[in-house]
């Protein structure tokens, strides 16, 4: 299986696209939806996780809810569209890359100049495609009753005994 992603954090959409998915899954698009919503939930959330309403439009590889075996793209529109890739922006070219980012990496593998092009690809709004394709795969694997958990065990030297419920 493949996951590819496009598009920009203030682009018109973001998109994501899963190919090698099995043929005959049945697709809640309702349960993408409430992964994209509990994204937004959590600690270290900045302000525009308030502007966007997330929702997954699938446009192609299913029909009548079931997958087709072709590859499957999701759209999520973005509300706090700045970029667009068929007219200019008033956008200010940036030269700084913010730390602990993939602006310098992303400058200096592409020669960019103009590190928005860098950061607009490589922000935490690109998750929100991941997302998306986790969310399809989780429902393919409860056709086999399997169930995906993941919980902190330690950070650094602090380490913690609490397992979640259900977790060995």
């Amino acid at each position: 299986m493949r996951i590819l992603t496009a598009g920009e954090s203030h682009g018109e959409y973001i998109v994501s696209v899963v190919e090698g998915f099995p043929k005959g899954v049945q697709v809640d698009e309702k349960a993408i939806n409430e992964e994209l919503k509990r994204r937004m939930s959590g600690f270290g959330r900045g302000k525009r996780m308030s502007v966007e309403d997330d929702r997954v439009i699938i446009v192609s590889g299913l029909r009548n809810k079931l997958t087709l075996g072709s590859p499957i793209a999701m759209l999520v529109k973005n509300k706090d569209v700045k970029i667009f890739s068929q007219k200019a922006d008033d956008l200010a070219s940036l030269s700084v890359p913010r730390p602990a980012h993939a602006d310098l990496a992303g400058a200096l593998k592409y020669q960019e100049k103009d590190i928005r092009n860098i950061l607009e690809r490589a922000s935490a709004r690109e998750t929100v495609a991941r997302v998306c394709a986790g969310a399809l795969c989780k429902q393919f694997l409860l056709n086999f009753k399997i169930n995906i958990a993941s919980f902190t065990v330690s950070v650094g030297s602090i380490c913690s005994s609490l397992r979640p419920k259900n977790i060995l």
